[in-house]
């Protein structure tokens, strides 16, 4: 589905041989695929609009939280341009390509930014190279990474972005791929170790603070999709350990400094911040 017709015609189709090629499974509903279904996107197959439809069912307040991610990263990534001066983004498991994409945000502050996108989905790969299409003065780049390697990772951005001046390493809704906390905490340290002083973490993931978004993502587990691990409030502060939060801290993602919308919940079952190492 695609929520704005000059979008659809605007942008790409799926490869056939692509989608249904080795390495991009059609059967098996994706989660990138299924969060651009939920956003309003066409970039997704029946299975994925199916288990969508699914997980609504048990947890409505999915599709509100999808759409707050949204909204987030775009308030992130403008206000780390425009009132840090954030000029170089690292966007780690950045997902399925969006009307005001990174890149396209912090150009439009900035013209001269540059963006490395990392993901090791392949039809990711594919749509984002043809859609991302940089300012002359700056770039915009993607990376075939996995998260889970986050040495791979570095090197890869190395070749795009300079490790002496700050960088914005963004982890929007992927830390839950990395079930385990000491892994995830381990990756994230990584990366961050790598990042000069002055860099900064912006990081949302869904919370289990919802017995209806709990069951629903146990359901959608079970069919075969890469599990996804809802941590506590408490749990998604912790990746911020000794970095000195902006405010208002890590807060539900309609509480980081929301803008007016009247059709915005108050809240929703996912936390996130931003945050400047020392």
């Amino acid at each position: 589905m695609c929520s704005d017709d000059r979008q659809c015609r605007s942008r790409p189709d799926i490869p056939p041989d692509k989608a249904h090629g080795s390495s991009i499974h059609a059967d098996v509903p994706h989660s990138a695929r299924v969060w651009n279904y939920w956003i309003g996107g066409k970039d997704n197959f029946p299975v994925d609009q199916q288990a969508g439809d699914d997980y609504a069912r048990i947890f409505p307040g999915i599709v509100p939280l999808a759409r707050a991610g949204r909204d987030f990263i775009d308030r992130v990534v403008t206000y780390l341009t425009a009132d840090e001066g954030v000029r170089q983004f690292l966007d780690i498991g950045t997902g399925l390509p969006a009307d005001n994409h990174t890149h396209q945000l912090a150009q439009r502050a900035a013209p001269d930014s540059r963006v490395v996108y990392v993901d090791n989905d392949p039809l990711v790969l594919v749509l984002g190279r043809a859609l991302a299409t940089s300012s002359p003065e700056g770039a915009a780049d993607y990376l075939d990474a996995d998260l889970r390697h986050p040495e791979q990772v570095l090197t890869g951005a190395r070749q795009f972005l300079n490790f002496l001046q700050p960088i914005a390493l963004m982890l929007m809704g992927v830390m839950g791929h990395v079930p385990d906390d000491d892994t995830a905490h381990a990756i994230v340290d990584t990366l961050l170790d790598a990042l000069p002083p002055g860099s900064f973490l912006a990081l949302y993931d869904g919370t289990a603070t919802d017995q209806a978004f709990i069951d629903a993502q146990h359901d959608y587990d079970s069919t075969g999709a890469a599990p996804y691990r809802l941590r506590s409030p408490d749990q998604i502060r912790e990746f911020f350990t000794g970095l000195d939060l902006i405010d208002p801290g890590v807060v539900p993602l309609t509480h980081w400094r929301p803008a007016p919308s009247p059709i915005t919940p108050d809240t929703v079952e996912a936390y996130g911040g931003i945050a400047r190492k020392p």
